[in-house]
Order: structure tokens, then sequence, then C-alpha cells
């Protein structure tokens, strides 16, 4: 493998140095796959298995929203501190923990004998994921020539999105027929081989010079993200008391206010809201983050629809969703060339009408629903979000500068977790508002369309912040200028 930029160590059970057959373009990213994979297919898993683990714990399966939202908002803690301590303490390093953490939360959630430790281990667990991913992007962008850079990602994106499509179905079938606390150990020989691998083919690159940690701005931003996020997934009947759910919302307000001034007066904030500046990456995590809500209430809402509302086994109600992951699939064959022809506004623009709208439809399923129907709204409102992920993606870094990268990743990164553990939250309280107002304090399956709509009408506001671009915004990036001009 080529020499790279920074600091190599060797490594435990060979050299990083060692020569091998496939190019970094080539091997480094199926190896940071594995990762991705790796959480991808749990997330997945999990949802399609929540009504089965909240029966054993003897819960309501909505207070399992507490499971989901607590592993997003780890991730969002931990994230923007990726970058420095693979700097710091070297990328194979944390890799390799970040796997060891991830499998250890495995462990600890199919242990789980109540609410609370099961949300405990799946937030241990996010941690990992949050090292993870971006640390192993990290090492793709260090080891892998720029004219190779898209094959390289290329090979990162198909297993990505090959988890989501094997999740719904595999979680149904260990589910249905033997105990969901086996999902847990699919990540097991994954996350062995991903340190094996890790071991050989990654250099251990870090930075010889290095802005120090914001220390206190981690503090304030994490503790003000968890505690304003426990107050809104608890909000309810479950956990916590009323006047504990409202205390954490207004806590976690003033320490993310305090976190703000903060972030002024430092050189080097953990999170540098400052980018927000730039009008494209504005309207990338603004629109996105409110298009995501209605993404985030999905894995969520559908599986308790389709199992409590409907009355399907988790197998069947996995083998219904994976349509979903599956249309996000089928669009990236298709989708740089409909961004080179109509540009990011115009495509931003219908895909979060339509989008929403597809989104709503979900809300319209009955038991009586002919399941191939099913399937093809899943498939085609998967296909136009993964396409409008496409575009918030790469339209928020089109005018930034390459120094900004890395601290414009981490904002982008923390946005998307938070939009997503928030379109948990606010369908859970959605559906729990529906059925209150029947009287009732279970669900049953005429809640879910106001839960649906409710998501889908904020998803659908991402609509105003994609107006404010400009015709031709992020043109380089999608090729339409060259497009333009017949190139």
């Amino acid at each position: 493998m080529r020499a790279l930029d920074g600091v190599t160590e060797p490594g435990g059970f060979g050299r990083a140095t060692y020569a091998i057959p496939m190019r970094p373009s080539q091997i480094v990213p199926l190896v940071v796959a594995t990762a991705l994979f790796m959480e991808n297919t749990d997330s997945t898993v999990i949802a399609t298995a929540l009504p089965a683990i909240a029966r054993s714990l003897g819960e309501d399966p909505i207070a399992l929203k507490l499971a989901l939202t607590s592993y997003l908002v780890s991730l969002a803690i931990f994230i923007p501190i990726s970058g420095w301590m693979a700097d710091r303490y070297g990328a194979r390093t944390i890799f390799r923990a970040a796997l060891v953490v991830f499998m250890a939360g495995s462990l600890a959630c199919a242990a789980s004998d109540s609410l609370g430790a099961f949300v405990a281990a799946r937030a241990f667990q996010g941690i990992g994921g949050a090292m993870m991913v971006p640390v192993g992007r990290l090492v793709i962008l260090r080891a892998v020539p720029k004219s190779e850079l898209v094959s390289a990602l290329a090979y990162l994106t198909i297993p990505a999105l090959i988890g989501p499509i094997m999740g719904p179905p595999l979680g149904g079938l260990i589910t249905t027929y033997l105990d969901w606390r086996w999902i847990f150990f699919i990540n097991i020989p994954i996350g062995l081989a991903g340190i094996a691998l890790s071991t050989i083919y990654f250099e251990n690159i870090r930075e010889p010079s290095r802005p120090p940690l914001d220390v206190l701005g981690f503090l304030l931003s994490g503790a003000g993200l968890a505690t304003l996020m426990l107050g809104l997934a608890s909000l309810g009947r479950h956990l916590l008391p009323d006047y504990v759910s409202w205390g954490c919302l207004g806590g976690g307000a003033i320490l993310l206010a305090l976190y703000l001034a903060h972030s002024r007066r430092v050189e080097h904030p953990v999170i540098r809201l400052d980018l927000l500046r730039y009008p494209t990456f504005r309207a990338a995590v603004t629109g996105g983050s409110l298009f995501r809500i209605g993404t985030g209430a999905i894995p969520f809402l559908l599986p308790l629809m389709l199992q409590i509302g409907f009355g399907l086994d988790p197998l069947q109600s996995g083998l219904l969703t994976f349509a979903a992951a599956a249309g996000a699939l089928l669009i990236k064959i298709i989708g740089p060339r409909i961004l080179r022809a109509y540009g990011f506004r115009r495509v931003m623009l219908f895909n979060a009408v339509v989008a929403s709208c597809f989104l709503a439809v979900n809300g319209l399923f009955t038991a009586q629903t002919p399941h191939w129907i099913i399937i093809g709204i899943l498939l085609v409102g998967g296909c136009v979000r993964s396409l409008q992920f496409t575009c918030v993606n790469a339209i928020a870094y089109a005018d930034l500068d390459k120094r900004e990268m890395s601290s414009a990743t981490s904002l982008a990164s923390v946005a998307q977790q938070l939009s997503l553990s928030l379109g948990v939250s606010i369908g859970a309280l959605a559906l729990e508002t529906a059925a209150a107002q029947h009287g009732r304090t279970t669900i049953e399956a005429g809640d879910f369309w106001p839960a649906f709509l409710t998501v889908a009408l904020i998803s659908s506001v991402s609509l105003l912040a994609f107006l404010r671009l400009k015709p031709d915004a992020g043109a380089e990036v999608s090729g339409q200028r060259l497009a333009s001009k017949g190139v």
C-alpha cells in the first residue's frame, strides 16, 4: 500500500505497509463497508423486531421509541469528536475500538431484561456507531487518490444499501422463528471481520498538528442534546413523569443556548455553527433536517402499523418494508442523470412535495390493502426519498472550502441524527395523541394515519428552505453547468 501523509505505526498482527493485491480504492472501502453494513443492518433489524421486544420486556411498543432515539442521540453527541479522536490516537486504533464498543453494545442489548437496560445498551452502542463510519470515511479520503475517489465510494455505498434491504426480512425471520435476542448476534462475526481486515489493511494515520479539543463545548452540546432529546422522547406516559420530561426540555434548551454563546468565543468550537452562512449548506442542513423527520418516523411507525395494527407477524412485515430500501438502491443508477438534467433546486423542490405525499399515503393503508400495492408505494417512496438525500448530501459541500469539510461533515451528521430522532419522537407522540383522543391507552390501526400525516406535513415544510436556493445552486457538483454547455 502506498505511504500516506501523517504518522504511521506498525499494526498488531502485521505492518500497515503490507503489499496487497488490491488497490486502496478497492480494499479500504470494502473494509469500511463492514462497519456501515453492520450499522445499517442493525437499525433495520431492530425496527422490525420492536413489537416483539416490547412484549418480551413487558412494555408498550411506543415506549421502545426511547431505544431508537437513545442510539441516534448518542451518535449526534459523539460524531463531532470522531475526527479529533482519529487524529489524536490514529484512525485504525479508533476504528477498531469503535467496532469493539459496537459489538459490546450489541451483546448488552441481547442481555437486556428491562426497558432501562435496553435503552442504556443502545446508547452505549451508539458511541461505537458514532466513531465507526466517520472515521472509516476519513480513512478512505486519506488513503485513496482523488482520481479513484468516485470508484472507492461506490465500493462503500453498495454494501451500505444492501444492509437495509436485508435487515427487515432477516429481523422478521429471526424474531418469528427464533428469539429477538438473536438479532444482536448478527453483528459479532461482521465486527470481528472488520477488526481483522482493518488491522491488516489500514494505516494508523495521525495528524502531527491538530487544534485542541473543545472540551467545554463538547460537554455543553452533548449534555444539551441528550437532555433535550430525552425530554422530547419521554413525553407521554412512559419512563418519566411529565414534570421531569418538561424539565429536561427546558434544561436542554438552556445548555444548548450556553453552547451557542460559547461557540462564538472560541477559535475551534466542536460544532461550527458559523458554516450556516453558506446558502447551499444552510439549505441542506435546515431543509434536509425537516425532510428527514418524516424519514426518521418510518422505521418506527411502519412495522408497528403492520404488526400491531394489521396483525402481521415480523417476517411478513419485514418482507413488505424492505421495499423502501430496494427503491433507494434502484435510484442510485439514474440519480446523477436526473441531477445533471434538472439541477439541484428543481429536483429538491419536486421531491419535497412528492416524497411527503408518498409518506402521507402510508397512513391510508389498511389490513385489506393488497400487499403488492403496499410494496409498490414503499418502493417508489424509497426512490424519491433516496434521490432527495443524494441531493442534500451533495449540495451541502458545493460552496465550502476544503479546510471546512471536516467541520461541515460533523455539523451535517449531527443535524441528520437529531432529525431522525425527532422523527421517531414526533411520530410516537402523534400516535399516542390519536389514541388518547379516542379514550384509549393502547394503539389501534386507525391511530396511524394522523401520525403519518403529521410527519409528512413537517417533511413538506422543507420546501421553504429549498425555495431560497438560486436556480443554478450547486451546478458544478450536479454537472448541470457542463450539460448546459454541451459538455
